[in-house]
């Protein structure tokens, strides 16, 4: 079984689709660490981020694995080496969204992302999910909230990683601006599919929403519809 579960930045849909799997015993399959893994290491090997050969190039040989830890956190490894924490700094998070835009570079984490999917039943969480990578999932939900909402949610996550050099209104800034790529960007754009549930988690807490999906996953004859 597949779980696609879709939205932009902050609105609690990695969280929510953590504790999902966590409860459904499924993989979670974090596709935006994968993204952030290949940035990372371009950033690491001095690439051009604009050399769109070179990142597609390096996109091929890097072995990115994506492992459960002992308390059923998800980890990123790239090439056996744990940057689970590295990928969320700042420098990352800036310009991740240029290195996701790029075609070829989809395709070959789309690859990988079919391929872990095909052993397990998981849930998916992304920003292309329910629209291409996954289009027949078994269940599609599109996450979402208010800007203002979304931005205090990632200045509070990137709080609690320890990650400093940080303010509210530069998360509000970078927030802006990968929403305009991610909802812009030719290969793949951020957009709710049409059979995609969708949620408001504005004003619901992480149970409320999680509790929210597994109704709808309960029931097979339940169609798609907005909750709010």
């Amino acid at each position: 079984m597949i779980i696609a579960v879709d939205g932009p930045a902050g609105a609690g849909k990695s969280t929510v689709a953590k504790i999902l799997a966590q409860k459904l015993g499924f993989l979670y399959i974090d596709t935006g660490a994968m993204y952030r893994a290949l940035t990372l290491s371009a950033l690491e090997n001095n690439l051009d981020l604009n050399d769109t050969k070179a990142l597609v190039k390096l996109a091929r040989i890097l072995r990115i694995n994506l492992e459960k830890d002992n308390n059923g956190s998800l980890r990123t490894f790239i090439d056996g080496r744990d940057v689970s924490q590295l990928i969320r700094e700042p420098r990352i998070t800036q310009v991740v969204s240029d290195v996701a835009k790029i075609k070829d570079v989809r395709e070959i984490m789309v690859k990988s992302q079919r391929q872990m999917a095909r052993q397990n039943d998981c849930v998916v969480e992304g920003r292309d999910i329910a629209t291409v990578v996954f289009p027949g999932a078994d269940k599609k939900f599109y996450i979402d909230a208010n800007f203002q909402k979304r931005a205090k949610r990632r200045f509070r996550e990137l709080k609690n990683l320890n990650v400093g050099g940080i303010s509210l209104e530069n998360v509000a800034l970078d927030l802006k601006n990968r929403d305009k790529i991610d909802s812009t960007r030719e290969v793949a754009p951020l957009k709710k599919a049409q059979d995609a549930i969708y949620i408001d988690t504005t004003n619901m807490t992480i149970e409320e929403v999680v509790n929210a999906i597994l109704i709808k996953i309960r029931n097979p004859d339940d169609k798609a519809q907005n909750s709010k």
